[in-house]
């Protein structure tokens, strides 16, 4: 596994659980390498409240409502076949600069009971959609598109151990 760099904010003191950051590290770093990215990564994760997530949904996607997961990609990929040669670097690190994501934690937290699989599922699962977001993969409509993101997702989440 290549040596990534994934930077975890948070937007306020205390929010999430301990082991959340660690539990979205484990879950990039392993969605890049079941994507068979084979180089050091550079990925920036906000974990945030709603109305923080609310109100970058609005300024950024003109969607006026909060959300569980955003990924912002720096670079346009196809799904399943990453190319660090059409990516963008850090000029200090060499490090492929992925994109940013961000997840609300109360969103997580509501999910997880409602879904009836808890917490760590859930913070895991949305790391994972959100990776694959910035490798290119979308699910826009009901179409194959998204049915080969569930399928990379649902591989993923199998390598993870973190099952429904």
């Amino acid at each position: 596994m290549a040596s990534d760099y994934i930077e975890i904010t948070r937007t306020r003191r205390g929010l999430g659980r301990p082991e959340t950051a660690a539990l979205v590290k484990k879950a990039v770093k392993t969605a890049l390498c079941a994507e068979g990215v084979r180089v050091p990564c550079f990925v920036d994760v906000t974990l945030t409240d709603d109305e923080t997530i609310h109100e970058i949904n609005l300024s950024e996607r003109g969607i006026d409502r909060a959300t569980d997961v955003l990924s912002f990609p720096l670079n346009e990929l196809e799904p399943g076949s990453f190319d660090p040669e059409r990516c963008e670097t850090d000029y200090g690190t060499g490090a492929v600069l992925l994109g940013d994501m961000v997840i609300s934690i109360p969103r997580c937290e509501a999910q997880g009971e409602e879904y009836g699989h808890g917490y760590k599922r859930e913070v895991s699962y949305l790391a994972v959609h959100s990776t694959l977001h910035l490798l290119g993969y979308d699910h826009v409509d009901e179409g194959p598109m998204k049915e080969q993101m569930r399928s990379r997702e649902d591989a993923i989440m199998d390598i993870l151990n973190v099952k429904r």
